[in-house]
């Protein structure tokens, strides 16, 4: 297996890492990446493979895992429940548990919800000049899941704060000071939580908690922790995800000239699973090897631990005609941005509604949106997301 040498940190990848990809794919289907120090998967068809291979998963082998270290306490008390963490058993009786509430029936109804909410906001937006990311992609979908675990609105800023604290565990060259605001915020969250769901048993409601405690399955429901750590899971990532796919998507309509009616009802879906495909939210996602196994003409041994680059696995031209341009109307392929197999994102149903649903109504208010000052992407790696989009109307 070749080897290469790309810091994930720098500047010059951060804003434009598919160079490195497109790189890295003259390997063949996996390269190792010298910085992580892992084997990793770029083509479409390996990084699939080990996504729905049962030999790999997210749980660290038991022979593999290490003492936490203190200072990531409040971190790991929320992860060590999280089904995106587990592996079955136990990640199928929380997923099913999850999936008694969480119900596709419920996610669309939320349509007329979301879409009151993003004309709320344009209501909010100045005419001449605005941020996109802070004052439309940020607010609509941590207010919209904060509606939904049944949590008040006037909290939206608070959940925000700690899901941008949490999920900076998982970037490239974090520092001691982001884990130990990774775990501080994980306490703050954790402890919010445990209130708010021991109020909601006290007084149910119409609301995802609500439904979470009462989810059983065979006899079992979720514990306090595990109903904890399923919130966050489903505001962190869901939050992120639909923050970055606006904002990068958004930036990638604009930047192409696309026609306003690439957004219509018969091209919204197409359109969108291509923002997802060009330029995703989420970039490497790992998993450990169960057992012995050969991928890719890669030897792995129990307890490896490979990176699956999604972003590079969305524009393999063995895939894809054309990958490295953005056109909506190309022919709908599934893409790898929301994973594969047992850990496919629970909250992708949600996030395809909320972009679906916001997206013409920002265009049908704002017909002529455009680009004011070049967007710079936050400078952190495997997330993708922009600092800021700012757009005249």
């Amino acid at each position: 297996m070749q080897t290469l040498s790309q810091d994930p940190t720098a500047a010059d990848f951060t804003q434009a890492p598919y160079p490195f990809y497109e790189r890295a794919r003259e390997c063949g289907a996996m390269f190792h990446w010298q910085e992580y120090g892992l084997p990793c998967a770029v083509s479409y068809a390996s990084v699939n493979a080990i996504l729905r291979d049962r030999r790999f998963g997210r749980e660290i082998p038991e022979e593999k895992a290490t003492e936490k270290p203190a200072h990531q306490t409040g971190f790991w008390a929320i992860e060590n429940h999280s089904m995106l963490e587990l592996e079955p058993p136990r990640h199928t009786r929380l997923r099913g548990l999850v999936l008694r509430a969480f119900t596709s029936r419920r996610i669309k109804e939320l349509a007329p919800e979301i879409a009151s909410l993003s004309h709320d906001l344009i209501d909010k937006i100045p005419q001449e000049r605005f941020d996109f990311i802070e004052g439309f992609a940020q607010p609509l979908p941590v207010i919209i899941i904060a509606r939904l675990l049944g949590i008040p609105e006037e909290n939206a800023p608070e959940l925000l704060r700690w899901s941008n604290a949490i999920v900076g565990m998982y970037k490239a060259g974090r520092t001691y000071d982001d884990e130990v605001a990774a775990s501080e915020a994980g306490k703050e969250f954790a402890d919010f939580l445990r209130d708010y769901v021991a109020f909601r048993r006290d007084k149910p409601q119409d609301d995802l908690i609500t439904h979470l405690i009462a989810a059983e399955e065979d006899g079992e429901k979720l514990s306090t922790d595990e109903l904890i750590a399923t919130c966050v899971l489903l505001l962190n990532a869901g939050h992120e995800a639909t923050v970055h796919t606006l904002g990068n998507g958004l930036k990638a309509f604009l930047e192409n000239g696309c026609a306003p009616d690439l957004l219509g009802p018969d091209a919204i879906e197409g359109t969108v699973e291509e923002m997802l495909r060009y330029d995703p939210p989420l970039h490497m996602f790992t998993r450990y090897a169960y057992e012995d196994i050969e991928v890719g003409r890669h030897s792995f041994k129990r307890g490896d631990q490979v990176a699956c680059l999604l972003a590079a696995a969305n524009r393999d031209p063995g895939r894809w005609e054309d990958p490295d341009h953005f056109l909506p109307e190309r022919p709908k392929q599934v893409n790898a941005s929301f994973g594969a197999g047992t850990h496919f994102c629970i909250g992708a149903p949600l996030a395809r509604l909320e972009i679906q649903t916001a997206l013409p109504i920002l265009f049908e208010r704002m017909p002529k949106l455009a680009i004011v000052e070049q967007p710079e992407y936050a400078p952190i790696y495997h997330f993708r997301g922009l600092k800021s989009l700012h757009l005249s109307a």
